[in-house]
């Protein structure tokens, strides 16, 4: 303890010396969008802040998530692959280390390793690395943001629900509603504008001597499928025309964009001309879009306050997403009568608070609509289905939970004016979620530790972008992922990928050369045999090694024992 007492205080002492020289650094993550979705990267949706900053700054073709919400946060927090860091799956401990459905402590987060490098850290949205937690006592706090190494915090611990009442909703380590927060009340609230205001609130109210770390976890744009009126009529017969036009109309943007190098339009998967009620399917991509939209005037904004504060040229912002564009149906239905509105049936308290990811009804009182329903309005929860995400992925295959191109393809992009002095540029090589940990420790003169509150740490798997950054090559051995059974790994331009379960050792696996065929339409498995069962044993090898392996149980263990106050690793 001695030892670490000694080594922090000399970081601290060196890095008081140099604050001013090291950039503030804003990681932005956006929740269940897909590759195109975004204009600078071929999508119709306006976006013309995040395009901004491609333009001012660089754009990533080939950077990844791991394909799902939860352990995208713990690989990005951490710089470990998901299951080194304990969330291997979702949020229920499976009986093995690597899916324990917790934020282990053998790992540590971004702002754990930067604060005691003397920098400032807030966050501001979705956590979704811990338990979903009902109650808001010290003991239940273990792995909420301030316990670990978040100065401030305004967001949601769970990890979906309502964008006008956000179930779990926390200021700091208390929960509580929109309506009796005494630091934010806006005239209308909606989620995303609030993850918006807070970030903003919190760079006004920071000490500038000292540099800071903001992670900002947008909900946008993970159903349900909730916007503002304002934002839902500019995109109104956007999407009349159907799926294919606009997925043509995308890779066409996207290949001038240069954007999706080697990749091969893909069919389509929905049959427009099938579609029973048009003018409620092309709602939900308006939705969805007005969703996406009001994210975006949001960055615009953080943006803005940083240039009123002299503070964006030295400002590190990395914006990406969590996974590809989502399937889930939530709670669509396709036939039938649209569901109406129902009659109040008495508005929530101020105090009052509702943990479901779907309410039983909205805070003014009207009962929740699922099914066949118009939606955007609080009283509704539906999302836009598999279609619509084929379109956001376009032109790659597959979606959320997959790890096929579709599943886990992210835009990454990178714009620091006084580090990156070239405009408008892409970057090829291959990057992950692991390197932001990597970056950030390089960029913020910090240490990563090797023991940390008296538990032996995890090494970082990533590398540092800053050589990409400046034009430079990369030396990178492998990416990993794992998800549900789903797994790849990609060795240079090759990868190999199943579909599977959990538990499940054989699989059908592909091979494909992603220098010609990235959009993995031509399957070399049968064609490069030895190629392929070489990779699939380093697969074998690298999931024994980063806890994928033992394979977790097959079913949720639900208790009702309260958490420990202090979880074992």
């Amino acid at each position: 303890m001695l030892k670490q007492f000694l080594t922090t205080s000399a970081l601290l002492f060196t890095s008081f010396l140099s604050a001013d020289e090291r950039p503030n650094i804003i990681v932005i993550l956006s929740d269940d969008m897909g590759y195109t979705d975004i204009g600078s990267y071929g999508g119709e949706i306006d976006t013309p802040n995040l395009d901004g900053l491609a333009k001012e700054g660089l754009r990533f073709t080939q950077f990844y998530n791991t394909g799902r919400c939860c352990p995208t946060r713990a690989s990005l927090l951490t710089g470990l692959y998901p299951h080194q860091a304990g969330i291997g799956h979702m949020m229920s401990d499976r009986g093995t280390d690597g899916y324990r459905g917790d934020l282990n402590k053998t790992s540590v987060t971004i702002a754990e390793v930067l604060k005691p490098a003397a920098y400032s850290t807030y966050m501001v949205g979705k956590w979704h690395v811990t338990k979903n937690l009902l109650n808001d006592d010290k003991e239940s706090q273990y792995n909420w943001p301030l316990n670990r190494g978040f100065d401030h915090f305004y967001g949601t611990i769970h990890g979906a629900g309502s964008f006008f009442d956000p179930n779990s909703l926390t200021r700091d380590d208390k929960y509580i509603t929109p309506e009796n927060d005494p630091e934010y009340q806006p005239e209308t609230y909606y989620y995303t504008d609030a993850i918006s205001d807070n970030a903003i609130k919190y760079i006004n109210e920071h000490d500038s001597q000292k540099p800071f770390f903001m992670y900002v976890a947008y909900t946008a744009a993970h159903w349900p499928l909730h916007a503002l009126p304002e934002d839902i009529k500019k995109y109104e017969g956007k999407y009349d025309q159907g799926y294919e036009p606009i997925r043509k109309a995308r890779f066409a943007k996207a290949q001038e964009l240069g954007v999706i190098p080697n990749a091969q339009y893909t069919e389509t998967i929905g049959n427009w001309a099938q579609v029973a009620d048009k003018e409620w399917e092309s709602a939900q991509m308006e939705v969805y879009a007005a969703m996406v939209d009001r994210m975006d005037q949001g960055i615009g904004k953080i943006v803005d306050t940083l240039k009123l504060k002299g503070e964006l040229d030295n400002t590190l912002i990395l914006y990406m997403q969590d996974n590809g564009g989502c399937q889930e149906a939530y709670g669509r239905d396709t036939k039938g009568a649209r569901v109406e509105r129902k009659a109040n049936i008495g508005p929530m308290g101020k105090d009052e608070h509702q943990y479901d990811m779907t309410p039983k009804k909205s805070r003014e009182g009207f009962p929740m609509r699922r099914g066949h329903v118009m939606p955007g309005p609080a009283d509704t929860a539906i999302g836009y289905g598999l279609n619509w995400a084929n379109v956001s992925n376009t032109p790659f295959r597959m979606y959320k939970h997959y790890v096929h191109e579709g599943g886990i393809s992210t835009p990454l992009i990178a714009h620091w004016p006084k580090r990156i002095t070239v405009k408008n540029q892409l970057r090829h090589q291959p990057s992950h979620l692991i390197d932001i940990m990597a970056t950030c420790v390089e960029i913020g003169k910090a240490s990563y530790p090797r023991e940390f509150n008296d538990e032996e740490i995890t090494p970082m798997e990533g590398i540092s972008l800053i050589p990409i950054f400046d034009g430079q090559g990369q030396q990178r051995p492998y990416l990993f992922w794992e998800h549900e059974g789903n797994r790849a790994v990609r060795i240079d331009d090759w990868k190999v990928v199943a579909k599977g379960r959990h538990g499940q050792d054989e699989v059908e696996w592909e091979l494909y050369d992603l220098s010609k065929d990235r959009s993995e339409t031509q399957n070399l498995a049968k064609t490069h045999p030895e190629k392929l069962e070489s990779m699939v044993k380093f697969w074998t090898e690298q999931a024994e090694r980063t806890l994928v392996t033992p394979w977790p149980k097959s079913k949720n263990k639900k208790t009702k024992k309260k958490p420990k106050k202090n979880p074992t690793k």
